[in-house]
Parts: structure tokens; sequence; C-alpha cells
């Protein structure tokens, strides 16, 4: 495994997911109505929302939330679009950012996200101008459960098509190819694998560390694009340390 700190960052993903359940649902529901609008809301029938439903999953949305969410989106609210625009830019301290987001109204979000960047001191950038820092990797996170044997565990997600296999304290951290994503997961599922974590994530090539001074504002910009309705997804490569991944 490589020596940055995504993990630092999937476990402070986590913890603010745990901290504002409401809207990372509302997020969820987006990708959910979009996955239904792109492939029909038939699971069997559209691997992409498959794949969103074990996201909602990990996340602990109640079942009964998703079922909701595809009937929505294939009945009354089948004509809504939403469009899924990137941004890119450098946070505070030159840390790159990746923002991708879901809207039905691009010039809002576009100045929303913009707002974002400068209030923090940051700056929006061009598209692909952060983008090249960063590998397109799906990324499953399992808990270690009581009895498990890491060896066999490791075997088993590479026998099932995983790239890469790390043991973090009491869980499993499983990388795979964007493209492989989807097989692997319902291969590890089939087996009795359950997730805390089951994206498609950007993983930066390097990290960059940050000083006292700049972590407020860096910590602020995150915040803020967490908050924000149409964001569905922010990507650093910045170093967090590990007293801020755990509050």
């Amino acid at each position: 495994m490589s020596g940055h700190s995504k993990w630092a960052n999937i476990k402070r993903t986590k913890g603010k997911a745990d901290a504002a359940r409401a809207n990372v649902f509302t997020k969820i529901g987006r990708e959910l109505a979009v996955a239904v609008k792109a492939g029909g809301p038939d699971p069997n029938n559209n691997a992409k929302l498959r794949d969103v439903i074990s996201k909602a999953k990990a996340a602990n949305m109640p079942n009964d939330n998703i079922t909701r969410s595809i009937k929505k989106a294939s009945g009354e609210l089948g004509s809504i679009n939403y469009d899924s625009i990137t941004y890119e830019g450098y946070g505070p301290g030159g840390v790159a950012v990746i923002v991708e987001t879901l809207t039905d109204n691009k010039n809002r979000t576009a100045s929303d996200v913009r707002h974002i960047f400068d209030k923090c001191g940051g700056s929006m950038g061009t598209n692909g101008c952060v983008s090249y820092m960063f590998e397109t990797r799906g990324v499953l996170i399992a808990e270690k459960k009581a009895g498990d044997d890491d060896d066999e565990m490791m075997m088993l997600a590479l026998d099932c098509g995983a790239e890469d296999f790390d043991v973090q304290d009491d869980m499993y951290e499983i990388l795979t190819s964007a493209a492989n994503f989807s097989a692997v997961r319902e291969q590890l599922e089939a087996k009795g694998l359950t997730f805390i974590k089951s994206e498609i994530d950007k993983i930066p090539g390097n990290t960059v560390s940050v000083d006292d001074a700049t972590l407020p504002k860096l910590q602020r910009m995150l915040d803020m694009f967490d908050e924000d309705d149409d964001v569905q997804n922010v990507y650093h490569n910045a170093e967090l340390p590990e007293e801020e991944e755990e509050e």
C-alpha cells in the first residue's frame, strides 16, 4: 500500500457521515434518482443502481428510504434532471481539491462552489488542473469481525478481483479498479461481507502537509462543501493530522 493518508480521509469522511446523516441521505437520494433515470428502477437490470444501493446501505440509510427514493425517481420526480458537474481548484496551503456535484441549476452551483473556494482562501481552477494528481479507484471498507483471519481475507479479496488490500486497526480496506468495482463488491457481498464504505473514490498519488495556521481554513472549506446540498463528493490531497480525523 502506498504511504499517503487515504485511510485518514476515509475515517474523516465516515465521521462526517455519522454526524450529518440527513444531509448524507439527501445526497445519496440524488444519486439514486440519477441511477434510476439512467438505467431504470430495477436493480437487477441496473448495475449503477446496485452500486448506489450498496453505498446507501454502507451509510446506514434505511431500506424504506432507499425504496422511497427509487419510487420517487421513477414516478413524480422522474422529470427532475440533475447534471453531474465536477469542479477543480486549490484550497488554502495549495491543497488540490476536486468537487463533484449533482445539480438542477448549474449557475447556482458554480457560483456557490466558487464562493466557498474564495471565502476559505482557495481558488477555483479549470478542468484538469488537479485531477491528474488523483487516481479513480473503487474503495470497500469492511469491519474486522471476531475470528477473521487477515491472510484469508486478503486472499478472498484478491481472488474476487481486488487490486490491493490493507488492514488498519479493526478494518479492512479493499481497493479495486473503477471498471471492476461492481463485480468485486458483488462477489464479496455474496461471500458474506458487509461494508461501511462502498463507492468509487479519487485517491491522491501524493499528499501535502498542512500547517497549524492553514488547517482551520481548510477544515472550514471541507465543512462548507459537506453542507452544500449540490455537492456529492469532495476529494483532496491534504494530510490531515490524526486529532482532526477522529473528532
